[in-house]
């Protein structure tokens, strides 16, 4: 083969191989700022319905361990915790069930019905809180849907805000006033969790 020929391939082989590596790295960040920008409308979205937000949290059970909560925040009606889930596909669960099945194109999965674990949190975050009303919601993203109807409990996230009214900050200091007490006592026990899931 003609030396210069040679020449030739070689250059445009390291080409090929750098605008190769150029695409992958632009693929890489796509995707990185992609989930980005799904975690800031995520976290928006929650942060709409509170005065005041805890994310990745995690506040004592009362018996020497700790409970993780994905959101805890004050609102207008209390303290309200967040369980949420990124659960894809067709949800099927209920009260009494004790997995709830998910149904995707691909395959079936089960998963622990989540509201004993809320209910477990709900306890521990009553006990900080004293008098103050506390909520909890389970609450999906819009990659689940539920065919045969929602347990209690449970929310799809652009549901959130109109169960629990949307924050106007400039009339809602006076109405969270009442639960300030209450919501410090929460604060001053929890840490951040060593295991984020939002």
């Amino acid at each position: 083969m003609d030396p210069q020929v040679r020449e030739l391939i070689e250059q445009w082989g390291l080409q090929a191989a750098g605008m190769l590596a150029v695409l992958i790295v632009g693929i890489l960040a796509l995707a990185r700022y992609r989930r980005f920008r799904a975690r800031r409308i995520l976290i928006a979205t929650v942060n709409r319905v509170g005065y005041e937000t805890l994310i990745n949290v995690m506040v004592p059970d009362g018996m020497d361990g700790y409970y993780h909560l994905d959101f805890l925040l004050l609102t207008q009606r209390g303290v309200l915790i967040v369980d949420l889930r990124k659960n894809g596909g067709n949800v099927f669960g209920g009260d009494q069930m004790s997995e709830w099945a998910v149904m995707t194109r691909k395959r079936r999965y089960s998963f622990a019905n989540p509201q004993q674990a809320l209910y477990d949190r709900l306890a521990a975050v009553r006990r900080l809180a004293g008098e103050v009303p506390v909520e909890g919601r389970i609450v999906f993203t819009s990659k689940a849907s539920f065919p045969k109807g929602m347990p209690k409990y449970v929310l799809m996230l652009e549901s959130l805000a109109a169960e629990f009214a949307p924050v106007d900050m400039a009339t809602m200091a006076s109405h969270v006033d009442q639960f300030r007490g209450g919501w410090e006592q929460v604060k001053r026990q929890t840490t951040p969790s060593s295991h984020p899931s939002v």
